[in-house]
């Protein structure tokens, strides 16, 4: 009996390309998952889990990205300074309004592997409030999400 070799990637095999992602009307958790997808390169057909395949992605128009049912208000974000009572809560709402990256950063960073891959993934993550980006030179392709848009 002949058993199959794991296949693993070297690291030329890794060709990074760049997608955009226009999250304007988008459910967060729809575009958090799909953006994860792409920047752990489960998308390649030579994805390894121990080896970060992915893609850099530029997600654009975080300041329009919506939730469902009450979790506009409901939703909190936790901070803890270090210090005894350090801590500190934001609802989704608040942190939209003053750091709309931060709500898509936090959705796409719980979705990745806590380790240091997965901060290495995530570091391929760039986000911006409105729908302007400085990463036209890398040239994005559009990434087409086949999520339905939330109503507001």
């Amino acid at each position: 009996m002949r058993l199959q070799k794991t296949f693993t990637p070297r690291p030329a095999d890794v060709d990074r390309s760049w997608w955009l992602v226009d999250a304007a009307g988008l459910p967060l958790g729809r575009v958090a998952s799909e953006v994860a997808r792409i920047l752990r390169g489960k998308h390649k057909p030579k994805f390894a889990p121990h080896m970060d395949m992915g893609d850099f992605v530029v997600v654009v128009n975080a300041e329009q990205v919506a939730v469902t049912g009450a979790k506009e208000d409901d939703k909190s974000y936790f901070r803890h300074s270090g210090y005894p009572g350090g801590i500190s809560k934001r609802s989704f709402r608040e942190l939209l309004a003053t750091h709309p990256e931060r709500v898509v950063e936090k959705a796409v960073r719980g979705m990745l592997p806590r380790n240091r891959l997965g901060r290495a993934m995530g570091r391929k993550l760039r986000v911006y409030a409105g729908p302007d980006h400085p990463h036209g030179g890398q040239d994005p392709q559009p990434l087409s999400l086949e999520i339905g848009r939330v109503d507001s």
